[in-house]
C-alpha cells in the first residue's frame, strides 16, 4: 500500500468514486542499465589492455570498444574504495577509514555506512532500478555478518534487491562462505566437482539480469559485480594453471622491463616516462636462489591463471547481455579498487595463514609441494617482486598513498554513447567520482534527503564529460583529491603530487614529503621537494585543511591489533567465552566462530549416533590449516592441521548408539598443545600437538557436517549421521599473554585482507 496521499474521489459506492493510482518511479526513458565490476587486488599494469602480456582478452576487448582512463585513482584499500565507489564520498567522511573490521570509537572509522551518505544502490532503486549485488561486499562491521546479523549494513540493507556472494575481505574460490540476500548458503557444486567461484558469481549475475530483464523490460537494472579476484588466495581451474607453466622463469625485471615498454608503446604512459628503481626490499630476480625463483615462479603462475580465468567469466557475462539485447545500452564500468597487494612478503606464501601467525615461509620445503600452488590445498600470495611488477611503473603497493597503491585500471564501455573506441582519457579522476558520474549519466539527481536522513554533500566531481569524443585532451575538472591510508598521506592538486610514506610512531609534522608534478612524471620518479619547497609547504598545509574537512582526524597509526583491542572494548556477541550452539546451524564465518586460537577451550557435544558410523561434530578450517572433532567407524576422533602437519587422536573405545556426550579438551602448552578426547567425561584418547597456530584459519566453522575438509581422513560434507543436540564451546578467558598473541594474529590476517 502506498503512503502517497489519495488524490482521487471517496464516494458511498463506486459508482460515485474515483480511483487514483500513485505513479510509480521510472527512469528517464533510454535510460541504459549500469554494471560495475569491481577487480580486487589488481595493479595497474596486470591487464592487457594495460601493458602486462597476461591474458585478458575479454577485457581488453572492452577497452577496445570502449575507453581506458589512465589517471584513475582509488583509496589504496578495498572497504574504503569500496565505500567511495557506492557512496560518492571520501572514505573518511563515510566511516571507513580503514577496513570494515574495525570500529575505533571515531567517526572516522566505524565498518559501516551511515545513512547520511545513501548509496548508489539506495538512489537507483528510489528511481525504479532494480539492484543485485554479487560478490565481495566487505562493507558491514565483521561482527555482523554472522548467521544472525543484524542485517541492516548488508547489502539488502543498503539498496539492493538482491544479493550473493560473501561478506568478508577474502574467501576461498574452491570452498567459499557463501550468502544469497541475508542468510549464509552452501555452494551448488564441490571444488571435487568442478566448483569454482568466479563461475558461480558470473552464473547468479547472468540469472538476475536474465529475471529482470524478461519480467520488466521496460525497467533498466543495476548490477554491481565484485570478484575475489585477484585477492589471496591465488586459486585457478587446473585447466588454467597448466597453462602458465614455466611462464614467469625469466623473472620480474624482466617483466617489468617488458610490460613498462608495452606502456609507453600503447599510451598508457607518456614516451618520457621513467621507471623507477625496485621498491625497498625487492631483491633483483638474479640475487635469489634457485629455490626462491622456482617458488616465486609458481606462485606468479597462480596469479595469470586466476586473472585468466576471471577474464573468461566476465566474458560470459557480457556475451549473456549481447545475447539479451542489453549490451548496447548498458554502462559497463571495470576497475580494481587497489593496486598489486604486497602482503605476500619477500618469499611469496604458499599458506598466507603463515605471514597471519608470523611465521616465515621455509621455501626450501615450499618448493616440495609446487604442484598445489593454486589448487583447493593452497593458500597463496606472490612476493613483493611480482607485486612490483603488477604496479608498474609506479612505487609501493596497496596501502600506500604514492601511486603504486592508488592509481588503478578503469575502463568504460557503452556502445550508445561512446564513439571514440579504444581512446585513452588521461584526466585525473578519484573513485569518488563513480556514483555522481552513473547518475548524471542516468539524469538522476542526488537527493538532499533520502529516507528522512539529511545527506553530506557529494565530494566526486562528475566525469560523464570526459565520455565525449572531442575529451581528449580537455582539462580534468577535478581540483583536488588527498589520500590517507594507516598514516601514509597524499594530496594531488592542480597536476602536482605531495606524498609521506609514514612510518608508525613517527612524528607526523617532521617526517619528511616528497613531491611530483604528476602531470609530467607520471611515475613519481622526480622528486622535487628541494626544488619547490614553497610549493610543497602549500600542498601539506593544503593536505592538513583537507584533512580536517573530510573527517580524516585523528590520525591513527595503530597497530591493528591494537584497533582490533579497540573494536572489542565496544562488546558485543562474538566477545564470549561460552557458545551453546544448537544444529542445525548455517556455516559461521571467521570473524564471529569461537575465539579458540589462543586459550584452552573445551568442544563437547551431546550426540545420539544410533545406527551411524560417522561424520564431523564440529570443524573450523579447512585443508590448509583447522582442527575437527568427528566420528570414524563409531569411534571418537580430532585432527588439528597445522600448516599440513597432521595430528591425529582416536578414541580407544567405541560410541554407543544411544545419547553420550563428545568432547575434545585443548590444554595450551605454549605454542604447542595437548589435545584430550572425552566420552562422557572420561578421557578416552590422548595426543601432544607440536605446534599450534593463534590465527587457526581464515575459513570459518560448520557444525554436524564439515565442508572443508581438515584431513584426509574424510571427504566433504561428511554430515553426522546421528543426532547431535547442542554443541558447546568453554574458552578459558582471556589472559594478558593470550590476549597480546591473539591481537598480534588478528593484526597479521586483517593486513592481509585489506
Amino acid at each position: 500500500m502506498s503512503d502517497a496521499p489519495f488524490h482521487g474521489r471517496i464516494g458511498r459506492t463506486v459508482a460515485d468514486a474515483a480511483p487514483w493510482w500513485p505513479e510509480e518511479p521510472r527512469p528517464r526513458e533510454g535510460a541504459p542499465n549500469v554494471v560495475v565490476m569491481v577487480f580486487d587486488d589488481v595493479g595497474f599494469a596486470h591487464w592487457g589492455c594495460y601493458g602486462s602480456t597476461l591474458a585478458t582478452p575479454r577485457l581488453d576487448a572492452l577497452a577496445a570498444a570502449g575507453l581506458r582512463f589512465t589517471n584513475f585513482h582509488t583509496t589504496a584499500l578495498c572497504s574504503p574504495t569500496r565505500a567511495c565507489l557506492l557512496t560518492g564520498r571520501n572514505h573518511h567522511a563515510v566511516g571507513m577509514r580503514s577496513i570494515s573490521n574495525f570500529d575505533t570509537g571515531f567517526p572516522n572509522m566505524r565498518g559501516a555506512i551511515p545513512r547520511s551518505a545513501a548509496t548508489l544502490a539506495e538512489v537507483l532503486r528510489a528511481q525504479g532500478y532494480g539492484t543485485f549485488m554479487v560478490g565481495k561486499w566487505h562493507l558491514a562491521p565483521m561482527h555482523e555478518a554472522g548467521p544472525a546479523g543484524p542485517f541492516r549494513n548488508w547489502p539488502l540493507g543498503r539498496g539492493f534487491d538482491r544479493f550473493y556472494g560473501f561478506m568478508q575481505g577474502e574467501t576461498d574460490q574452491f570452498r567459499p562462505e557463501l550468502v544469497q540476500d541475508n542468510h549464509y548458503v552452501d555452494a551448488p557444486r564441490r571444488a571435487e566437482d568442478g566448483y569454482h567461484l568466479s563461475e558461480d558469481l558470473v552464473d547468479r549475475a547472468i540469472a538476475y539480469a536474465a529475471d529482470h530483464v524478461s519480467a520488466a523490460p521496460d525497467r533498466p537494472f543495476f548490477t554491481y559485480l565484485a570478484f575475489g579476484a585477484c585477492h589471496a588466495p591465488h586459486q585457478a581451474p587446473h585447466a588454467y594453471l597448466a597453462r602458465w607453466r614455466g611462464a614467469f622463469d625469466e623473472g620480474w625485471d624482466v617483466f617489468r622491463e617488458r610490460w613498462f615498454e608495452n606502456q609507453k608503446a600503447m599510451g598508457v604512459v607518456p614516451p618520457d616516462t621513467a621507471l623507477p628503481p625496485r621498491n625497498p626490499g625487492v631483491p633483483a630476480w638474479t640475487e635469489l636462489t634457485d629455490n626462491e625463483r622456482r617458488f616465486a615462479a609458481r606462485l606468479m603462475e597462480a596469479f595469470a591463471a586466476f586473472l585468466e580465468h576471471t577474464d573468461a567469466q566476465l566474458g560470459r557475462y557480457v556475451d549473456a547481455l549481447r545475447d539479451m539485447g542489453q549490451l548496447e545500452n548498458t554502462l559497463l564500468v571495470v576497475m580494481s579498487d587497489n593496486g598489486a597487494s604486497q602482503e605476500g612478503g619477500r618469499t611469496g606464501v604458499l599458506d598466507e595463514m603463515l605471514y597471519f601467525n608470523g611465521l616465515k615461509e621455509n621455501v626450501d620445503r615450499a618448493v616440495g609441494r609446487l604442484d598445489a600452488i593454486g589448487t583447493a590445498d593452497s593458500h597463496t600470495n606472490y612476493p613483493w617482486g611480482w607485486a612490483m611488477c603488477g604496479n608498474t611503473p609506479l612505487r609501493r603497493y596497496k596501502q600506500n598513498t604514492h601511486a603504486g597503491g592508488v592509481r588503478d585500471p578503469f575502463v568504460v564501455h557503452w556502445p550508445a554513447r561512446v564513439q571514440d573506441a579504444g581512446a585513452i582519457r588521461s584526466q585525473f579522476h578519484h573513485v569518488t567520482d563513480v556514483a555522481p558520474t552513473v547518475l548524471e549519466l542516468v539524469g538522476i539527481a542526488w537527493p538532499e534527503v533520502f529516507e528522512g536522513f539529511a545527506q553530506m554533500p557529494v565530494h566526486g566531481t562528475s566525469m560523464a564529460y570526459a565520455l565525449a569524443d572531442d575529451a581528449v585532451g580537455a582539462p580534468t575538472r577535478k581540483r583536488t583529491q588527498y589520500f590517507e591510508m594507516f598514516g601514509h598521506r597524499g594530496i594531488w592538486h592542480d597536476g602536482w603530487k605531495a606524498v609521506c610514506f609514514h612510518t608508525p610512531g613517527a612524528d607526523y609534522d617532521t617526517e619528511a614529503w616528497e613531491l611530483y608534478h604528476a602531470d609530467a612524471d607520471a611515475s613519481e620518479a622526480h622528486d622535487l621537494a628541494a626544488a619547490h619547497p614553497e610549493r610543497l609547504r602549500e600542498l601539506v598545509a593544503l593536505w592538513w585543511a583537507e584533512a580536517e574537512r573530510h573527517g580524516v582526524l585523528p590520525l591513527d597509526d595503530r597497530r591493528l591489533g591494537e584497533l582490533f583491542r579497540a573494536a572489542r572494548a565496544r562488546g558485543g556477541s562474538t566477545m564470549r567465552d561460552r557458545y551453546v550452539l544448537y544444529p542445525p546451524l548455517s556455516r559461521w564465518n571467521a570473524d564471529v566462530s569461537p575465539p579458540t586460537g589462543t586459550r584452552p577451550f573445551v568442544l563437547a557435544a551431546d550426540i545420539e549416533l544410533g545406527e551411524g558410523r560417522d561424520g564431523a561434530i564440529g570443524a573450523r578450517g579447512g585443508s590448509n590449516g583447522g582442527y575437527a572433532l568427528y566420528v570414524r567407524d563409531r569411534r571418537l576422533a580430532c585432527a588439528y592441521n597445522h600448516f599440513h602437519e597432521h595430528t591425529r587422536v582416536v578414541s580407544d573405545v567405541v560410541l554407543p548408539g544411544g545419547p553420550c556426550t563428545g568432547a575434545v579438551r585443548i590444554e595450551r602448552e605454549g605454542e604447542a598443545a595437548v589435545a584430550t578426547l572425552l566420552l562422557d567425561g572420561a578421557a578416552v584418547g590422548s595426543v601432544r600437538i607440536p605446534r599450534t597456530a593463534a590465527m587457526v584459519s581464515s575459513t570459518g566453522m560448520d557444525v554436524g557436517r564439515s565442508q572443508a575438509p581438515v584431513c584426509d581422513d574424510y571427504a566433504p560434507p561428511f554430515v553426522f549421521e546421528g543426532r547431535i543436540r547442542r554443541v558447546v564451546f568453554d574458552i578459558a578467558p582471556r589472559t594478558p599473554r593470550t590476549a597480546r598473541r591473539e591481537e598480534a594474529a588478528v593484526e597479521r590476517r586483517v593486513q592481509g585482507q585489506q
